[in-house]
């Protein structure tokens, strides 16, 4: 499994930076699937940089503050509006019960038909397992003031070419807070791709909205991830920082990610 870091800023656009989307890629064999994990503010337009649009085989969204979804109305122009026509079908798009209201309602849209004709809106049940290609996403409750909040656990099973599958793990954390559905979700993961957007000593106070480095590193020891990538930094949190924090509370590799570079899991 490929993941790619299309944007990792906190809350909204960095200068460096869009707001969170990470496309994930793994092949079962046949050919190559390719899946966003949340589509964030200005992320739209570093997606092509990867790969076509019409190559999005589902979008996977954590919740529906801006920083997460709201390039979904800029897709719903891509798709409507090519003059050439889109040939690729509805994306199927994976979020809480609210996703097709709230982005029709962002762009005006009345709800019916709202962005229906482009996206196929299918809604999160927790712990209910979906299976798009080789991958396999499950959704866990976290702890961030919405009425719906994910952490996402991705498995992939790819063929490697030597007749044995190859099985993976990466949990996405979205937003959260330390919470049990966190560490549920991390469980032995391979790599732990978790929002550190808080800095202890400034906001370690503040609870039920997002984590420091400190307290995700706790999450992914409790959870035995073997790997922890920081996240949903915004601008005015320090990157030594919390991965500082991080280095005292996990004894395995931890790394901030940086848009535009690509992991192999």
């Amino acid at each position: 499994m490929k993941l790619t870091i299309v944007g990792c800023s906190g809350s909204f656009p960095g200068p460096s930076s869009p707001a969170s989307c990470y496309l994930l890629s793994a092949n079962d064999g046949e050919r190559t699937w390719r899946i966003l994990l949340d589509l964030g503010s200005g992320a739209l337009g570093s997606v092509q940089k990867y790969m076509d649009l019409q190559d999005i085989d589902a979008i996977m969204l954590t919740h529906l503050h801006p920083d997460h979804c709201m390039d979904l109305c800029g897709l719903h122009v891509a798709i409507r509006w090519d003059p050439q026509g889109w040939g690729a079908g509805r994306i199927p798009v994976y979020g809480p019960v609210a996703t097709a209201d709230r982005l029709a309602t962002a762009y005006g849209l009345e709800l019916d038909p709202g962005m229906h004709p482009e996206f196929d809106f299918r809604n999160w049940e927790e712990h209910k397992s979906v299976e798009i290609g080789p991958f396999t996403i499950t959704p866990y409750g976290v702890d961030h003031p919405v009425e719906e909040a994910y952490a996402l656990r991705v498995e992939a099973t790819e063929f490697d070419g030597s007749g044995m599958d190859r099985h993976t793990v990466l949990t996405y954390s979205g937003d959260t807070d330390s919470c049990t559905g966190l560490e549920e979700a991390a469980a032995n993961a391979n790599m732990f791709l978790c929002e550190a957007a808080f800095e202890e000593g400034r906001d370690d106070a503040i609870r039920g909205v997002h984590l420091t480095g400190k307290r995700a590193a706790q999450a992914a020891t409790a959870a035995g991830a073997k790997r922890l990538l920081l996240t949903h930094l915004p601008v005015w949190t320090d990157a030594n920082r919390v991965v500082e924090e991080a280095r005292a509370e996990f004894a395995a590799d931890v790394a901030v990610a940086v848009a535009g570079v690509h992991y192999q899991i």
